[in-house]
């Protein structure tokens, strides 16, 4: 039975009740007699009235067959959780106030093209969770680069696997390598040419390893060159390139490490310092007084 039926007789059903309570008001009014037929006899009547127009309703089946064309436009949706743990990298579009990225520390890379209203996971694909560092570059959109393995070293945390690049805002992502590095702080893009990149490198949160310091490609990360070198102990703590000047860069160093059986925080030595550059990377200069405290 249809819901117009089931409605139908549902109305029918109101009309008969409504007429079976009217008798009865009337049959209570003085001077008014229904005959030799007593009033609670005719209540009787009217009950069996009532069941019997129940019993002529369509018997409904139990379960239908569902055309399976009905589900071939359902997707899955993310429904919670709504956070990926902490999120250390956040990159916005040039000229576009609708579109953000951010990398989450073990939840991959997600996009939104409404301001933040939908966010979709874009970065499930890849052998690798932790996002430490996001570039879009200024001079063409649609490339992006993702350093793995976050910065912000607590006691639980989860190494990355090198650089990561898209050419096509996000769709599709393939390594750039610096798979030791580890964890990965900051990722800078000159802002006229998308094929300059500098990788921040914190290194191995454990132990001392070579693969850490800042690193520079000039042909979109097929190859790189160290040229910030402080040693296997030494990291990149953040890394900074002037908007307008691309030539000026600065580089924070970090001596730090985590023994395993240390909760919280990490260990620090000396040996921390920012550092500037003032031919695109070539060169660096140890920054020090003028008030900057001693590393």
């Amino acid at each position: 039975m249809g819901y117009s039926e089931m409605n139908a007789w549902c109305a029918l059903l109101r009309e008969l009740r409504h007429f079976c309570h009217l008798v009865l008001a009337i049959s209570s009014e003085p001077g008014i007699h229904l005959g030799k037929l007593r009033l609670h006899k005719f209540r009787w009547v009217l009950h069996l009235l009532c069941i019997a127009s129940i019993s002529l309703l369509p018997v409904r089946p139990a379960a239908q067959t569902v055309p399976q064309e009905l589900f071939g436009s359902l997707k899955w949706r993310l429904i919670g959780p709504f956070r990926a743990g902490r999120v250390v990298a956040v990159a916005g579009v040039l000229g576009d106030a609708t579109t953000f990225y951010f990398g989450a520390v073990n939840g991959g890379v997600w996009k939104t093209t409404d301001a933040g209203t939908v966010w979709m996971p874009i970065f499930d694909s890849q052998p690798v969770a932790s996002i430490g560092a996001l570039a879009v570059a200024p001079s063409d959109p649609k490339i992006i680069y993702a350093g793995t393995g976050e910065s912000d070293i607590r006691s639980s945390l989860s190494f990355g696997k090198g650089v990561y690049q898209s050419i096509d805002a996000g769709l599709s992502w393939h390594s750039l390598g610096l798979e030791d590095t580890r964890h990965i702080s900051k990722i800078v893009v000159d802002p006229q040419d998308a094929g300059t990149v500098y990788v921040g490198a914190l290194g191995h949160v454990y132990g001392p390893n070579s693969e850490r310091g800042v690193y520079k490609s000039t042909d979109s990360g097929l190859h790189w060159r160290k040229v910030l070198d402080q040693g296997p102990e030494i990291g990149i703590s953040d890394l900074a390139l002037c908007s307008g000047n691309s030539a000026l860069l600065f580089a924070g160093t970090w001596h730090t490490w985590r023994p395993p059986w240390s909760t919280y925080a990490p260990i620090d030595r000396p040996g921390g310092a920012l550092f500037r550059s003032r031919d695109h990377g070539e060169t660096w200069t140890r920054l020090g007084g003028n008030g900057l405290p001693e590393g």
